[in-house]
């Protein structure tokens, strides 16, 4: 945990800002005392968001989406220079009494210490350690999936893509009865991780007979061949999720074949509303707290598999986010 460090009465904050294409840095800033109604929050973990972090370090976040993309507690602005991040875990040191010394989790960039309205801070359940409760943010990106596919009991779910959003995804359906679950990725290195979180693994060029007849299909791979895979793998009528987000990119989507004879359903999913399944009960409060009492699982630590110390982000985020490691979720360490 970073040292405390004060300016008179004032401490400084360091916190990382995306300056350039591929290029990042620690920037310091004053952070005076909370108000009213704040807290400071002294960091302890922060995940990154491998997927958006990487167009938002690119400089590759369309200019339609800069207001929509937007963080909460984000300060910048797209494309350069931002401070970006939403998975910030850490303990309550200075605020109202119902949050002090508690560990919260907040949608806010990665900083060592930083102020935000104690009614964003979510407290962490007990049972679920503070390292991984940096999932979730994507355990929400999971949740609100399932709700747009309408997953139940029994059904056959094919996930094509096994990084982080779709091992989410994959271990939220094996918990539900009867579900039959696989995960197809061209990455073996990944099967350990998806059996032990209670799926089956397949390679696209050798996925057995069941999963081209899936009630559900769940696109996370964010490339053309993964999106082919998955509307191959859908049965008659059945659905296809599209959850990977291209930026900038353009992507072939083959709508040939056998797409409009089989009546495939092909929708997108995104967490920044709430699917309208759920829309007129659940706040994002309300599906944030699920969110984090769904991490209570232990094999979920296999997903959060490297940490690297906040004076060396700079320099080694560029190379996670540039595609090298292992595809999961790195986090940084105060």
């Amino acid at each position: 945990m970073t040292a405390r460090r004060s300016v008179g009465k004032m401490q400084v904050a360091r916190a990382l800002w995306y300056t350039k294409p591929g290029v990042a840095e620690l920037r310091t800033a004053p952070l005076p005392a909370p108000k009213p109604g704040e807290a400071r929050v002294r960091m302890a973990w922060s995940g990154v968001s491998r997927g958006t972090e990487r167009l938002v370090s690119q400089g590759a976040v369309p200019a339609s989406e800069w207001e929509r993309m937007r963080c909460p507690l984000q300060e910048g602005g797209f494309p350069f220079p931002v401070k970006y991040g939403y998975c910030a875990v850490g303990t309550v040191e200075d605020g109202p009494a119902e949050v002090m010394g508690r560990t919260v989790f907040a949608l806010h960039p990665h900083q060592d210490v930083f102020l935000a309205p104690a009614a964003m801070l979510a407290p962490v359940p007990d049972g679920v350690p503070a390292r991984r409760a940096t999932l979730a943010a994507n355990m929400e990106t999971a949740l609100n999936a399932h709700w747009d596919a309408g997953t139940g009991p029994g059904d056959r779910v094919v996930v094509v893509g096994a990084g982080i959003v779709g091992l989410m995804v994959a271990h939220l359906a094996a918990r539900i009865p009867g579900c039959e679950v696989t995960v197809v990725d061209v990455a073996d290195v990944r099967r350990p991780v998806v059996e032990a979180l209670g799926a089956r693994f397949a390679r696209p060029d050798a996925a057995p007979s069941h999963t081209t007849d899936a009630d559900i299909v769940f696109h996370a791979s964010a490339s053309a061949a993964g999106l082919a895979t998955a509307l191959r793998c859908a049965g008659l009528e059945g659905t296809v999720v599209e959850m990977s987000w291209y930026g900038t990119a353009r992507v072939d989507v083959p709508l040939g074949d056998a797409f409009h004879s089989r009546r495939l359903k092909l929708i997108s999913s995104q967490v920044g509303h709430v699917a309208p399944s759920r829309r007129p009960r659940w706040s994002y409060r309300r599906r944030l707290e699920a969110a984090l009492a769904l991490l209570d699982a232990p094999a979920l630590d296999l997903l959060v598999a490297e940490a690297i110390p906040f004076a060396d982000a700079p320099k080694r985020l560029a190379a996670l986010l540039a595609g090298e490691g292992n595809g999961l979720a790195p986090v940084i360490q105060y």
